[in-house]
């Protein structure tokens, strides 16, 4: 009895050390973001977490915290050079804080479109910028789509240059931003962003510049007769690793970190570009009128602002020339 008992608990025991063994070797990959669930980023994380746990045959498992649950971008990024995050994606320009390199992204018309803006990112120029990101402990994986940033207002309708006169608008607390968009005449105005919404229906403000995509989210068209496609800074998703965390894969995994990687890519881009068309066509109906810029208006306005681009170039360094090189108007 004492031998079956014994050999009972022998094979309780090598059941458990076979279940324990294939937990542990089972990597987990921590991915935050800071944006919500229904946003596209998330989604092509989403696309990425399938990808990566097919191609393994579930010997990597992706957890994804949206919504600001492992922080905004600041503590993302912070969070991968100290190893409490190992993948992440934040907008551009928010990493200037870290590395110099990364205020190329303050660029006003810096693109014309999205197909040139891939064809600079997926190239030479775009990997270039990537590699800026490794001596602060981040590997740079690829970008994402985040959108060009367009104006609403509540004034008037902004279809030339001098339309912008004296329009008084919210921007980020950025010197680079905040001279560009007094050279074209209008009257930026720094404030925080969750105080945005208030101001515009009060009219405290007269407008704005973001994303489509969070002109439709945030409802500033509700308070906002106009939107102008002006498309005036591209900044987008930077896909990022851990830098250790993604040199203490294996080969086999980083093989499939990198595939997930290359097809998630892709995947965003065209669900981000179509709710972006989704958007202007829902805000159109609610009775805004959309005013897409001309090409000519904007490369005129791209040349008024010279003391902007100075700016960056200061800031930003060897980058400035690295992007510069690979856009061609």
């Amino acid at each position: 009895m004492k031998s079956k008992f014994m050999s009972i608990l022998l094979a309780i025991g090598l059941v458990f050390s076979a279940v324990t063994a294939s937990a542990s070797d089972t990597l987990v990959i921590k991915v935050g973001h800071g944006v919500p669930e229904t946003a596209t980023l998330h989604k092509g994380f989403l696309k990425f977490k399938e990808i990566v746990e097919t191609r393994s045959n579930g010997s990597m498992r992706v957890e994804i915290y949206p919504n600001q649950q492992l922080g905004g971008d600041r503590e993302l990024t912070e969070g991968l050079q100290m190893n409490n995050v190992d993948i992440t994606a934040v907008t551009a320009n928010n990493l200037a804080p870290f590395t110099p390199k990364f205020f190329v992204w303050d660029l006003f018309f810096l693109f014309q479109d999205h197909e040139q803006a891939y064809e600079v990112l997926d190239g030479e120029a775009g990997k270039k910028l990537l590699s800026y990101l490794e001596p602060i402990g981040i590997k740079g994986l690829g970008y994402m789509e985040n959108g060009f940033r367009c104006l609403t207002n509540s004034k008037r309708d902004v279809r030339s240059i001098s339309d912008l006169g004296g329009i008084k608008m919210r921007v980020a607390e950025n010197p680079v931003q905040i001279c560009a968009w007094k050279a074209l005449g209008a009257n930026p105005t720094p404030m925080a962003w969750g105080e945005l919404f208030t101001a515009l229906q009060q009219h405290t403000l007269d407008g704005q510049e973001t994303s489509v995509e969070l002109i439709y989210s945030q409802r500033f068209y509700e308070v906002q007769k106009c939107l102008t496609l002006t498309r005036h800074i591209y900044s987008p998703f930077v896909f990022m690793a851990s830098l250790d965390f993604y040199n203490d894969l294996t080969d086999e995994q980083r093989s499939i970190i990198d595939a997930a990687v290359a097809e998630a890519i892709p995947y965003q881009r065209t669900l981000a570009r179509n709710m972006e068309a989704e958007a202007i066509e829902k805000i159109r109906a609610a009775g805004v009128t959309v005013v897409d810029v001309p090409a000519d208006m904007r490369l005129k306005m791209r040349g008024m602002l010279a003391d902007s681009a100075g700016m960056v170039k200061k800031r930003a360094g060897e980058a400035y020339d690295v992007l510069m090189s690979a856009v061609t108007h």
